[in-house]
């Protein structure tokens, strides 16, 4: 009796310890559950800001203001002395903005004869509408002689203005946009001669030192080639060297150190690439800078050590046993891989490949280095010519000290997000499309 009274006791002394222990390991794994939601939920709050100060100054860039005018394509200024037939210069150097500011003084009412009022039009219209005008001379010479109702584009202080971007209370001297000018815009306004259209010109014009003809068309067609490059060149190159390290390279110190150098490879800067690629493909071997041709292999050479992690994981996670089944059938090591193991091992390598070609889409540091921060007005015809990409673009905006130039920035900068959330949102469909568990 007496043992079993101890037993009895023992035991009623040690359920309160287990009941403190279980306890304490509740509150813990609440604690730990708390910090985890706390941990999303800033990074989510931090991701909401970015994205809404970035949409909240850019959005407005997808949107450009522009002027209604009967513009008289007055051959007098155009070709005075009537030499277009024998020299077709004469379209190309003729004084096109006299137009546009001959059908705004007339849409305007304003004396032609006032120096004064004409002075203050400087700066309501862009100077490309040289342009714009030329371009449709151009196209069509018979339009010489006739009046044409064109949208002008407004000038970029002009635009913000119209955008509500300019605090008008402040005094005229604190200002770009005199009060003159605002009354015009009003008036304008009123009239339905002065709107928003979307901005179809930050999709299709190059660099310019005017912000309301500056566009992302150069760099979108720089990235075009250069991402072609990187997908031609680092898929296969890198898939072949998964397949050969992963299924045929036998285990040694050597590939051990080949592994070890890839993984490191893959956490170097990405401005170590750059500078690999000046020394090579534009010191050594000579290629063009500010030129796609060198972008893209910079590019391929800081993705491919992406490309063969993933892909080797992709390998691996195929089970033994297909291996085993496929070579029990009798086929080859080769059929084995590549008619068995690399159809099963395909959905995480194409997640792989698009996901480490984002990761270039975004890069800017390796493209600074080999010059392709130039300015290039004109679209690249070939990889070989001078192009620059879209991170690039948006980091040479950003150094520009006109104000309509920060709202094209933000506006390339949702082009891009727009981009790597699409490559990213693909990469997780094929991953859920095509991914099998075993």
């Amino acid at each position: 009796m007496n043992e079993l009274a101890i037993d009895t006791l023992t035991t009623a002394q040690a359920r309160p310890r287990r009941d403190i222990g279980l306890k304490k390991r509740y509150a813990a794994e609440r604690r730990f559950r708390l910090y985890g939601v706390l941990a999303i939920a800033i990074g989510l709050t931090f991701l909401a800001i970015m994205l809404t100060s970035i949409i909240s100054k850019g959005y407005t860039a997808f949107w450009q203001t522009t002027v209604t005018l009967q513009v008289d394509f007055d051959e007098k200024i155009i070709d005075p002395n009537n030499k277009r037939a024998t020299d077709p210069n004469v379209l190309v150097t003729a004084n096109y903005p006299k137009l546009a500011e001959t059908a705004l003084i007339q849409k305007l009412g304003i004396d032609p004869n006032d120096k004064a009022m004409v002075r203050k039009l400087k700066g309501f219209l862009s100077d490309g509408s040289r342009v714009q005008l030329r371009a449709i001379v151009m196209a069509d010479p018979s339009v010489i002689g006739t009046v044409q109702e064109v949208d002008i584009l407004a000038a970029a202080n002009l635009d913000s203005a119209y955008k509500g971007q300019i605090d008008l209370s402040v005094p005229e001297s604190r200002r770009k946009v005199s009060d003159q000018q605002v009354e015009w815009m009003n008036k304008l306004k009123a009239e339905g001669a002065m709107s928003e259209h979307f901005n179809t010109g930050l999709f299709s014009f190059g660099a310019s030192s005017r912000p309301e003809t500056s566009g992302v068309g150069v760099a979108l067609i720089g990235s075009f080639y250069m991402m072609g490059i990187v997908l031609l060149l680092a898929l296969p190159i890198g898939v072949a060297a998964s397949i050969y390290l992963e299924e045929f390279a036998k285990k040694s110190r050597f590939t051990d150190l080949i592994e070890v150098n890839i993984n490191n490879l893959a956490a170097v800067p990405s401005i170590v690439f750059g500078l690999l690629g000046l020394a090579v493909f534009i010191n050594f071997l000579g290629l063009p800078r500010s030129a796609s041709v060198v972008g893209g292999l910079v590019l391929t050479l800081m993705t491919l050590p992406t490309i063969i992690i993933a892909t080797r994981a992709a390998l691996a996670a195929v089970p033994p046993s297909i291996r085993s089944a496929a070579l029990g059938l009798g086929a080859s090591k080769m059929q084995m891989v590549f008619q068995h193991i690399l159809p099963l091992a395909a959905p995480g390598i194409l997640t792989g490949t698009i996901i480490g070609l984002a990761r270039a889409l975004g890069e800017t540091a390796p493209l600074l280095l080999i010059g392709m921060v130039a300015f290039v007005a004109d679209y690249p015809k070939t990889p070989f010519d001078p192009a620059t990409a879209l991170p690039v673009q948006i980091y040479m905006w950003a150094n520009e000290a006109e104000r309509a130039f920060v709202e094209r920035m933000s506006g390339a900068i949702i082009i891009l997000l727009v981009f790597l959330m699409a490559m990213n949102i693909v990469a997780i469909v094929l991953r859920r499309r095509f991914e099998r568990r075993w």
